[in-house]
């Protein structure tokens, strides 16, 4: 008998969502994110759109929640594996705390375990959601903002003379953009790979993407052999009331290949006449640019979530990724939701390989699913929930050894909502 048959029954009738199905679910999305897409933007949308992945609950004829999911491939620690990356959740404002959206995460678990997906991935609207459905937080991502004014580089800044900058339209020179991110997304955990919809995506331009700001900008760095770094921004154009330039420039993303081209994307960004700051709002938590900077401590940032992380077969998951560290331990997994998880593996990695797999050897940790979810990506130590007391320790020491192994660098980072 599946682990799907003992769910309690829906509180409105659940099936896959069809072609037919799309204009409902723009406006269920549009009505729960208080979003107006354009047309433009819904025809971006509908072609990365999975619909064998989606699923609806209907109130009669009335389409009142979603998800789906992309069929991604995802850097973890030691390589790219598939992943499922969650999207489209939604819950029409009239039908919430009904149980729509927990109907709707149980059937997707049970329909990814069937499909033999591993790992799944989120970007949360809400921090408080997900935890309940064994999502944990397994990136983050780093806000700031930096006075032009001060932001002078150290005069040892990484600096190559063959590197001349080019002002381009970012879908003029995509292949250049393309040819960038694909040498670094299996260099950084939670990046993932783009297909030429994700692309589009993420090249979009019109009203509601700028959101009153210019339209999307971007300067390459290159030299004769080709692209070595881009950045895609925005500038809010300004003065203050005494005609002083006083612009933002909003950064979409930056990439380089290498040091000397990534000090040079962020000069030319930096440099942005009429502009008196520059805004990112994600980035890597130890993104290089505040060891370039004179003054880091001009970079006033904050962190907020980034990716979260569900382990939907825990054993598989682990196996699939590789550890800074040996280890050797057995983990007792609590996974309410997702029953096939639950008991006791035990994990043994080495640099030429992991496997996780049942036992009935005594547990010398004991962690919840969305724990072991954060640390999957290698940027959340295990040691934490330790002392907050989510996690119990059998073997003195287990629970270190085990955070060490899982620890990665560089850590892990998304970047884009996808």
């Amino acid at each position: 008998m599946s682990e799907e048959r003992h769910r309690p029954a829906p509180p409105y009738p659940i099936r896959p969502l069809t072609e037919d199905d799309w204009p409902r679910l723009v406006a269920l999305d549009q009505e729960a994110f208080n979003m107006t897409y354009s047309p433009e933007a819904v025809e971006v949308f509908r072609r990365i759109h999975e619909f064998d992945r989606g699923l609806a609950a209907f109130d009669g004829d009335l389409l009142v929640g979603s998800v789906s999911a992309y069929s991604l491939t995802m850097t973890v620690p030691g390589g790219p594996i598939p992943v499922a990356g969650v999207t489209w959740v939604s819950v029409l404002g009239s039908h919430r705390r009904r149980g729509v959206l927990r109907s709707l995460m149980l059937r997707q678990l049970d329909d990814l375990h069937e499909r033999g997906d591993a790992v799944a991935a989120l970007y949360a609207s809400e921090a408080a959601i997900y935890g309940r459905f064994g999502y944990g937080r397994a990136a983050d991502a780093l806000s700031f903002r930096i006075p032009t004014h001060r932001s002078a580089f150290r005069p040892d800044a990484p600096a190559d003379p063959r590197l001349r900058l080019r002002i381009a339209r970012p879908a003029e020179v995509q292949p250049e953009l393309e040819k960038v991110y694909n040498e670094i997304v299996t260099t950084r955990p939670g990046l993932y790979a783009r297909s030429a919809g994700l692309w589009g995506k993420v090249l979009r331009d019109g009203e509601e993407a700028r959101g009153g700001m210019g339209p999307l900008r971007c300067v390459l760095v290159e030299d004769d052999g080709g692209p070595r770094g881009y950045a895609l921004f925005r500038v809010k154009p300004g003065f203050t009331e005494w005609d002083v330039p006083d612009g933002e420039v909003h950064l979409r993303e930056l990439f380089a290949v290498d040091p000397a081209a990534y000090a040079a994307v962020w000069r030319a960004v930096l440099d942005r006449d009429l502009c008196a700051r520059v805004v990112a709002a994600s980035r890597p938590v130890d993104d290089p640019i505040a060891h370039l900077l004179v003054e880091p401590r001009v970079l006033t940032s904050g962190v907020h979530d980034d990716l979260w992380v569900r382990l939907v077969d825990v054993g598989k998951a682990l196996t699939a990724r590789r550890y800074a560290a040996p280890v050797d331990v057995v983990i007792e997994v609590r996974d309410p939701v997702c029953p096939w998880n639950e008991g006791r593996w035990r994990l043994a990695a080495d640099a030429s390989g992991a496997t996780c797999e049942r036992t009935t050897a005594p547990a010398d940790v004991e962690l919840p699913v969305d724990a072991l979810g954060a640390g999957y990506l290698g940027g959340r130590p295990l040691t934490g929930y330790g002392a907050a007391g989510w996690a119990r320790e059998h073997r003195p020491g287990a629970l270190a050894a085990l955070s060490v192994a899982m620890s990665w660098e560089p850590r892990p980072w998304g970047g884009f909502i996808f």
